[in-house]
């Protein structure tokens, strides 16, 4: 059966970048005081500190940049690229989360049947699945996907969003 236009239109995009509403992450930036964006550009950076896509988030420490700010710990901002890459993004969150003092909370797809939600964040990270679909900047419509937040470090009591 072939798809219509408009049903394809529901399950991709041209862009594996969806900006995080403002509201939303003011909503979890009063919780977590952030220090560091990951994932950024000049123009959706979240916080005064941020890594871009050239200066490769992937391949630097996260914690060294909280430090910048912090004497220890630190509190990460991750909405990372949609697309292939996600699951690396996942994994490096996974993994600056078991450093000492580092808590990171990202915003995802709710995608239970990946790889990468068993690998790095089941039974590993708490999560709070979002009710109803989050509209992101720019987004005339809803989101084509469910979403949620993902916290790998710090322990806290489960909050509905």
């Amino acid at each position: 059966m072939k798809k219509s236009k408009m049903s394809k239109g529901l399950f991709t995009s041209n862009s594996d970048s969806w900006e995080t509403p403002q509201y939303f992450f003011d909503k979890l930036n009063e919780e977590f005081n952030f220090d560091v964006d990951v994932c950024a550009t000049p123009e959706n950076a979240k916080c005064r500190r941020f890594i871009t896509k050239e200066q490769n988030g992937l391949s630097l420490s996260w914690e060294m940049y909280c430090a910048l700010v912090r004497v220890s710990g630190g509190r990460v901002w991750m909405n990372p690229p949609y697309g292939r890459e996600i699951g690396k993004w996942v994994k490096k969150a996974y993994e600056e989360g078991r450093k000492s003092g580092i808590t990171v909370v990202g915003l995802l797809p709710a995608r239970t049947d990946t790889k990468w939600f068993h690998d790095y964040i089941y039974g590993k990270a708490e999560i709070r699945f979002i009710k109803g679909r989050l509209r992101f900047v720019d987004g005339k419509n809803s989101a084509p996907f469910p979403s949620m937040v993902v916290i790998w470090g710090g322990k806290r009591p489960e909050q509905p969003l």
